[in-house]
């Protein structure tokens, strides 16, 4: 494995750095299509070739559809293969009651479509509550897809431990688990990383940057007042306060801060190279509202962090409470505050 390369299954490699789609699904403001494409194409020639969507994000699947119609047109179907295209498949709360092997096959049928392709290359599942039965069996009708040949590899999206391992116990053959890692948020590194350790699975990661918080742009900041801008501000604000709280994510941002400074790179550079330096992670999930961005977030891999960084950063982390419970547990609480914040049913009236 190179530094900028991951081999995340047989054959199959990605860029160590992945451009994330949902801030073209219109959360962040309205999206002017031609220029996303054109933003997505530029995302390709710095060195990031490799998107994460979901059928859940509205309209970012056919924009990214288009930008490897795009390259296929326009250098031909070397560039078009290159390009990787992870989606999510997240079947609404309402639906868990009775979800269906002709469910999930419409679903991918969809995407499939949407991103204009005859497989897809990463489809990794989400399932929204565990009193539920039904997600080992929904893994299984993927499998058949997989085994059919419309979709190339199978990953899962925020299982907890006992979970992923009955997944794994089943036999499905899972590459990797998107889930949320941080040097805020380090659930992945208890019982979660040794058990993909074990069985070979990898972490695609995402909230590396807490939603932008792990920025220059909050440093010497002033703690936000109530309401933020968006829910994803809420979210990691949320993440910040069980880490610690601001005074304490004001001395994280000063450390991330000097290790960027030996480096010549900003505070999001660095916070995104320390969760790529963590193990079990394949790689790390960005946003990129720009081309601008997207030659920033390129930067992440040349990054190297040596015993001095790791060593300032870990002084800090170590003063944190941490957050409590597995991957995602927080978020699964309905009634909790981390929970209550969530959208669960955002397929409805799409299938």
């Amino acid at each position: 494995m190179s530094v900028k390369t991951f081999e995340l299954g047989p054959g199959y490699t990605i860029s160590r750095v992945i451009r994330g789609g949902w801030q073209l699904a219109g959360g962040h403001g309205a999206i002017d299509r031609g220029q996303a494409v054109t933003d997505l194409i530029a995302t390709f020639d710095a060195g990031i070739w490799t998107y994460d969507c979901a059928d859940i994000y509205t309209g970012v699947e056919e924009l990214i559809g288009a930008a490897r119609l795009r390259l296929a047109n326009e250098r031909g179907l070397d560039a078009a293969t290159k390009m990787k295209v992870h989606t999510k498949l997240v079947p609404d709360l309402e639906r868990l009651a009775t979800i269906s092997r002709e469910y999930i096959r419409g679903i991918v049928d969809q995407s499939l479509r949407r991103l204009k392709t005859e497989r897809l290359d990463l489809v990794q599942f989400h399932w929204w509550d565990y009193a539920m039965a039904g997600y080992v069996e929904a893994m299984g009708w993927l499998d058949e897809l997989r085994r059919e040949g419309k979709v190339r590899n199978l990953g899962t999206t925020n299982f907890d431990t006992p979970r992923l391992a009955e997944i794994l116990a089943d036999g499905i053959p899972l590459v990797s688990q998107q889930l949320q890692y941080s040097v805020l948020d380090q659930r992945p590194a208890h019982s979660l990383a040794a058990l993909a350790e074990k069985s070979g699975v990898s972490f695609l990661c995402y909230g590396s940057v807490a939603g932008g918080f792990l920025s220059d742009r909050w440093l010497g900041v002033a703690e936000p007042a109530t309401p933020l801008e968006n829910r994803s501000l809420v979210k990691y604000k949320l993440i910040i306060d069980d880490f610690g709280g601001w005074e304490l994510f004001q001395q994280l941002l000063r450390a991330l801060k000097a290790v960027g400074d030996r480096h010549g790179v900003d505070i999001a550079t660095i916070a995104s190279a320390w969760v790529l330096d963590q193990p079990r992670v394949a790689a790390v999930i960005v946003g990129a509202r720009n081309q601008a961005h997207a030659l920033a977030n390129a930067k992440i891999m040349d990054i190297e962090l040596n015993a001095g960084d790791r060593a300032r950063i870990a002084a800090v982390i170590a003063q944190g409470t941490g957050l409590e419970g597995d991957v995602y547990t927080l978020e699964r609480d309905r009634d909790g505050r981390h929970g209550s914040i969530m959208h669960y049913n955002l397929n409805a009236g799409r299938v």
